[in-house]
C-alpha cells in the first residue's frame, strides 16, 4: 500500500487552498511513500474526536510565542485579572492566526458523521474512477480508528454502535480490501448478526446496500419519481420540502425509477453473504422494507406513512410508464441545475456522491458532468491523525471566518492584528452571493443575491444566519480601526441586497429557518421516512438563526437608519417575540445547530440584548430565567459542560467534565445578561463569569491553543458534527467581552 512519510506519517499530507476551495494532497510526487502501521494510529477511547494536528501542526511550525512583555496591555487597563484576561485572549488570536489561510478563511476539520465516507467509497466502486491509493489507505485507517469496542460503528464518531453505521463501514471496508477474515471485521459482523441483520439497516443504507448490488430494489419504499410533476400547489410537494432533504430524496427517486446498480463483482457477492443472518436468495425483500433495528430507530415511521407506503408499492405495480419517463427526465433536469448552480459541489455530500451515480448513469464516465463531480469529491475530504474522512459540508469557510472576525473585534484585537482581519475581511466580501442562479424559481431556490454562504461562493446556498452574520461582520468592521481597509466596491447597494434578503427570508411567526421560508405545513414530518434524523422534511424556525437575522437586521441599521427602518423594526420585533416563545420552562434555548441548550440560550440571550430596542418586562423576565438556568448548570469547577445527549433527548445532560466551548457560550450569555440584572442575582452573575473566565484560561495551552474536547456541532437532533475552530473561537470571544466589559482606568 503506497503511502505516508516518516514522523508518524503526518507531514505527508498538505492542504491546498484556493478562493476558500480546499483539497488534500501528498507533498512527495515521487509515490515511494508506503503507510507504515504506525501511521495515523488513533486512540478512540482516549478522545473520538481529532485535534487537527495535520493542519495545525503544519501551519504552526514556525510560530514565535510571544513574551509576556511583548503583550501590549492597554493602558487604561489596571485591574490586574483583566490584564490576566487580556493576556489570555491575546495569546489565543495569536496562536489562531497561524492557521488562517492565505486567502483570509480558516480551514478546519467538519467531520464526525460517520456514514457519509461509505457513500463516496460504494460510489467510486459503482462508477470506478482511479481514486489514489493513498486516499483509500487513509480511508481505512479512519474508519478503523472509529471503531467501537463492541465491534460497530455509531451515526457519529461519539455515537453508540448503529446498523446504518456499521453496515456501511463494513461495506466499504470490504471494498476497500480489508479481508472478511480480519479480526476487526469479524468483530463487525458479528455485531451487524447479533442485532438483525442488513436487513434491518435504515433506509438511507438500504438505499447505499441497493446501488451497491447487495440489496434488492423490490426491498425500498417507493420513492415515487411522479411526486415532482404533481401540482407544485400541494402541501406535499417535494419542492416544500427542507432543501437537504429534496435535495438528497431527488437522485434517490431518479436511482429508484432507473433501479441503478453496479456492477455485482464477487466481493459484491462476497457481502450478499456476510451482512445478512440468512442465504440471499430467501430474503423476503417485502418485510425488510421497513425494518429497522432497534439501534437505529430515532424517528419511528408514522401510521400515515406506512398507509401511503403501502399504496405506493401497489402503483409501482402498474405504473404508467410513460409517466415514469417525463418524471425521472425532470429529476435528471433538476440533478444538473444543482450541479450547475453550485459548480457541482452539490449542497452536501449525501447528495453530492449520489448525484455523482446519476450522472455517471446518464451521461457516462468520460462525460464532462461525471469528471467534473469526481474532481470535487476531493473538495469533501480532510485529513487529521485519525486518517481520511468525509466532511458534512465542503467546508465551515464563512461560517468559521464570520465568527473568528468578530471574536477578535470584541475584545479590540483587530488594533494589534490588522493583516489577519484584511484577510478575513476579504474572504468575506468575496464570498457575498453577487448573481442569480439560473431559473432558480423553476428549481425551487429562493432568491440568493446579497446572501453568504455557509462554505464558499463557488457553493453558493446562501443561508439565513450565514447571511445575517457576514452582513453584521461587515459592518462590525466599519467601526473598527482597519474600517479603512476593510471596503466593499458597492458597499450600499450589496449591504442593503443582504437586509432585504434577509427580510424577505422571515416567516409569518416571526422566526426564520435556515435556507429558506417554511414551505410546508408541519404534519409534513409524519411523513419522514429516514429513521434516524428528526425534523428533516421542512425548514422550520430556528432560535439561532431568528438570532443571527435580529442582530444582522439591528446592525444593518445603526448604518443605513433611513432603509425600510419601519419593516426591520417589525422584522426584529416579531423576531423577538419568536424567540420568546421559544424559551423553555426553565429558562433555556434549546439549539439546534451545536451543543445545545448552553448554545441556544447564548444565540437567545443576544438578540434580546441587542442595542436599540426597548426592553421590555418579558425580555427582562426571560433574561432573568436564562441566567437563572445558566447559574444553575455551572459546575464546581467554575465551568459548563453539556453532553450531545441533550440534542436528542431535548433536555439538558451534563457532561462528565466541563468544556471550554460549552463554558465559553454560558460566559457570553452571562455577560449579555449582566448589565440588566439586579440585586443578588447580578453578584451571582458576577462570580459565575469570573469562575468560568478562569477556567477557560486554565485550559489554554502555553501556546495559545485550547485542546480539542469533546463534540460540539449537531443536525437533525441525532447526530453530531464537528466544529474543530469553536475551541478558538468562542474562548477568544468570551475574553474579549470580559475584557470590553472590565477595563478600568488607572
Amino acid at each position: 500500500m503506497p503511502a505516508i512519510a516518516k514522523k508518524s506519517g503526518l507531514n505527508g499530507w498538505k492542504l491546498n487552498t484556493e478562493a476558500g476551495r480546499q483539497w488534500w494532497a501528498l507533498v512527495d510526487k515521487t509515490g515511494n511513500y508506503t503507510l507504515s502501521e504506525d501511521a495515523f494510529k488513533y486512540n478512540k477511547a482516549t478522545n473520538p474526536n481529532s485535534g487537527d494536528r495535520v493542519y495545525r501542526a503544519q501551519m504552526i511550525e514556525n510560530m514565535v510565542i510571544p513574551e509576556l512583555w511583548e503583550i501590549p496591555y492597554p493602558d487604561d487597563m489596571s485591574d490586574i485579572f483583566a490584564r490576566k484576561v487580556f493576556q489570555s485572549a491575546y495569546r489565543g488570536v495569536h496562536f489562531y492566526k497561524h492557521l488562517q489561510s492565505a486567502g483570509g478563511h480558516w480551514p478546519g476539520d467538519y467531520g464526525g458523521p460517520m456514514f457519509l465516507l461509505p457513500g463516496l467509497v460504494i460510489a467510486s466502486h459503482i462508477t470506478q474512477p482511479p481514486l489514489p491509493e493513498t486516499h483509500l489507505a487513509l480511508m481505512c485507517r479512519y474508519m478503523l480508528n472509529h471503531q467501537n469496542s463492541d465491534g460497530g460503528w455509531g451515526l457519529h464518531l461519539e455515537g453508540a454502535s448503529t446498523m446504518f453505521g456499521t453496515v456501511l463501514q463494513y461495506a466499504a471496508l470490504r471494498l476497500l480490501g480489508t479481508p472478511a477474515n480480519d479480526i476487526r471485521m469479524v468483530s463487525a459482523r458479528s455485531w451487524i448478526h447479533n442485532n438483525g441483520g442488513a436487513t434491518t439497516v435504515p433506509s438511507w443504507g438500504k438505499i447505499f446496500l441497493r446501488l451497491l448490488g447487495a440489496f434488492d430494489w423490490e426491498g425500498n419504499i417507493s420513492l415515487l419519481p411522479v411526486m415532482w410533476l404533481m401540482p407544485r400547489s400541494l402541501p406535499f410537494h417535494p419542492g416544500r420540502y427542507w432543501c437537504h432533504a429534496r435535495m438528497v430524496y431527488l437522485p434517490m427517486a431518479y436511482c429508484y425509477g432507473h433501479r441503478v446498480t453496479g456492477p455485482v463483482t464477487p466481493l459484491v457477492e462476497e457481502l450478499r453473504n456476510e451482512l445478512y443472518t440468512q442465504p440471499y436468495n430467501t430474503i423476503n425483500w417485502a418485510e425488510a422494507r421497513n425494518a429497522c433495528a432497534t439501534a437505529d430507530l430515532y424517528y419511528p415511521q408514522s401510521a400515515m406513512l406506512k398507509g401511503m407506503n403501502r399504496m405506493l408499492n401497489v402503483y409501482e405495480k402498474i405504473k404508467l410508464k410513460g409517466l415514469r419517463k417525463k418524471a425521472l427526465d425532470f429529476c435528471l433536469e433538476y440533478i444538473d441545475a444543482e450541479d450547475e448552480h453550485t459548480n457541482y459541489i452539490d449542497i452536501g455530500p449525501v447528495n453530492q456522491v449520489m448525484n455523482s451515480v446519476c450522472v455517471y448513469h446518464a451521461y457516462g464516465k468520460d462525460s464532462v458532468q461525471f469528471k467534473k463531480h469526481v474532481e470535487r469529491w476531493n473538495d469533501y475530504l480532510w485529513v487529521a491523525e485519525d486518517g481520511m474522512k468525509m466532511q458534512g459540508y465542503n467546508g465551515s469557510q464563512l461560517w468559521d471566518t464570520v465568527f473568528a472576525t468578530q471574536a477578535i473585534i470584541e475584545g479590540g484585537f483587530e488594533k494589534h492584528f490588522p493583516d489577519t482581519v484584511e484577510r478575513a475581511f476579504n474572504f468575506i466580501d468575496n464570498s457575498q452571493v453577487r448573481e442569480e442562479v439560473r431559473d432558480h424559481h423553476n428549481f425551487f431556490r429562493h432568491d440568493s443575491v446579497g446572501g453568504w454562504p455557509f462554505s464558499t461562493a463557488a457553493h453558493g446556498w446562501p443561508i439565513t444566519d450565514c447571511s445575517a452574520e457576514g452582513l453584521k461582520t461587515t459592518l462590525l468592521l466599519k467601526n473598527s480601526s482597519v474600517a479603512a481597509t476593510c471596503k466593499m466596491h458597492d458597499e450600499a447597494l450589496r449591504l442593503k441586497q443582504s437586509a432585504d434578503l434577509l427580510l424577505s427570508m422571515q416567516n409569518q411567526n416571526g422566526g426564520w429557518a435556515s435556507y429558506e421560508l417554511t414551505r410546508a405545513p408541519k404534519w409534513l414530518e409524519l411523513l419522514n421516512p429516514s429513521e434516524i434524523f428528526g425534523n428533516i422534511m421542512i425548514d422550520y424556525p430556528y432560535t439561532e438563526c431568528t438570532s443571527a437575522c435580529i442582530q444582522g437586521l439591528a446592525e444593518f441599521s445603526k448604518h443605513y437608519p433611513d432603509y425600510r427602518r419601519n419593516e426591520i423594526d417589525t422584522a426584529i420585533d416579531k423576531g423577538l417575540k419568536f424567540i420568546l416563545s421559544q424559551q423553555g420552562d426553565d429558562g433555556s434555548w434549546y439549539g439546534s445547530w451545536a451543543v445545545c441548550f448552553t448554545y441556544g440560550t447564548w444565540f437567545a440571550t443576544e438578540a434580546l440584548t441587542t442595542g436599540n430596542r426597548q426592553l421590555t418586562t418579558e425580555i427582562q423576565s426571560a433574561l432573568n430565567k436564562a441566567a437563572e438556568f445558566l447559574l444553575s448548570k455551572q459546575n464546581a469547577d467554575g465551568g459548563w459542560g453539556e453532553s450531545f445527549e441533550s440534542c436528542i433527548q431535548k433536555r439538558y445532560i451534563p457532561h462528565t467534565t466541563s468544556q471550554v466551548v460549552n463554558t465559553s457560550w454560558a460566559v457570553l450569555s452571562l455577560m449579555a445578561i449582566r448589565e440588566f440584572a439586579v440585586g443578588s442575582q447580578q453578584s451571582a452573575i458576577n462570580t459565575a463569569i469570573q469562575k468560568g473566565v478562569e477556567l477557560i484560561i486554565q485550559r489554554q495551552q502555553a501556546n495559545g491553543d485550547w485542546e480539542q474536547e469533546s463534540i460540539s456541532g449537531v443536525f437533525n437532533h441525532n447526530c453530531m458534527i464537528s466544529y474543530t475552530s469553536y475551541r478558538n473561537v468562542f474562548p477568544v470571544w468570551a475574553l474579549g467581552r470580559y475584557v470590553k466589559q472590565n477595563k478600568t482606568t488607572s
